[in-house]
């Protein structure tokens, strides 16, 4: 038979049990209800954390401080028309941006992020808003001859400026450039000087970003090289945490009807996007590996 004190030690081992179990269980049914009240949270404050690049077209912080470019005016509409009227906007470098999001330090990421299937492993991404293909921008003359990214990677001294952490840097050392040869650029006008300066050779960008700094530039010693031949169209999304489903979904179907009433192109192809690239294209495709 069992003594009191051995069925007192069970009765309590079965309710410390009991404890971690509701604890858990209630932890998860908390996040659950967190995740799909985030749209409420944002309507409550007001305004929601975006994180860009400020790398025009895509994104742009103007010289008073405002935010522009064709993904943040995107995301604008999209929530506003969710009930949340703002947009803060946090500059990153492309490679913190994923992290950033995932640390918390704001809500979307809208910055001409590429939905890329490694990508998709970690964060979430809307239905394609802005797609574009790859480009480069060269001393006048292209006096190494440099037209696509294996050929980058055959030169024995080009050094090729790329943002870090983006697509442009992977694509150079995937072709075989070596990494002291790849040199990060900081920013977008940065990148323009350097090749002004011969610090690099190419600088690979997008096209309609590189389009956008030779003609702010207005450098007739700079031209462009595209397309750049072996290299896929692109298509971007807004980012949004894992946690974030009910929020995703949200911002999908505002997007969608966007899309389907032709506001989508009134905001998207002022700033030289073509809109119904992104109306073609699919996350699904895309987070697959298919361009």
């Amino acid at each position: 038979m069992m003594s009191i004190f051995k069925f007192r030690r069970a009765m309590l081992k079965g309710a410390a049990f009991s404890l971690i179990a509701g604890t858990l269980a209630g932890g998860l049914a908390i996040s659950n209800v967190q995740a799909e009240d985030t749209l409420s949270e944002l309507k409550e404050q007001g305004f929601v954390r975006i994180s860009i690049a400020n790398e025009p077209p895509w994104t742009q912080v103007n010289s008073d401080g405002t935010v522009s470019g064709a993904a943040p005016e995107v995301a604008r509409a999209v929530m506003k028309k969710l009930g949340v009227n703002e947009v803060l906007a946090t500059v990153s470098e492309y490679g913190a941006m994923i992290p950033g999001l995932q640390a918390g330090r704001f809500t979307m990421v809208t910055a001409g992020l590429f939905i890329k299937p490694e990508r998709c492993a970690a964060v979430i991404f809307s239905q394609p808003d802005l797609c574009d293909g790859e480009s480069f921008a060269v001393k006048k003359g292209n006096p190494l001859g440099i037209t696509n990214y294996t050929e980058l990677g055959a030169h024995k001294t080009v050094k090729v400026g790329a943002p870090g952490g983006g697509t442009e840097e992977r694509l150079a050392l995937e072709a075989g450039v070596p990494r002291d040869r790849v040199i990060v650029v900081p920013d977008a006008q940065s990148g323009v000087k350097m090749l002004q300066d011969g610090r690099i050779d190419v600088y690979a960008l997008p096209f309609l970003s590189i389009s956008d700094l030779l003609k702010k530039a207005n450098d007739p010693n700079l031209e462009i090289v595209a397309p750049i031949k072996g290299t896929p169209i692109y298509c971007a999304g807004a980012a949004f945490s894992k946690k974030d489903v009910a929020l995703r979904d949200a911002y999908d179907k505002v997007l969608a009807d966007m899309k389907k009433s032709g506001e989508f192109d009134k905001i998207v192809e002022p700033f030289g996007f073509n809109a119904e690239l992104a109306k073609l294209q699919t996350r699904e495709n895309l987070c697959a590996g298919k361009q």
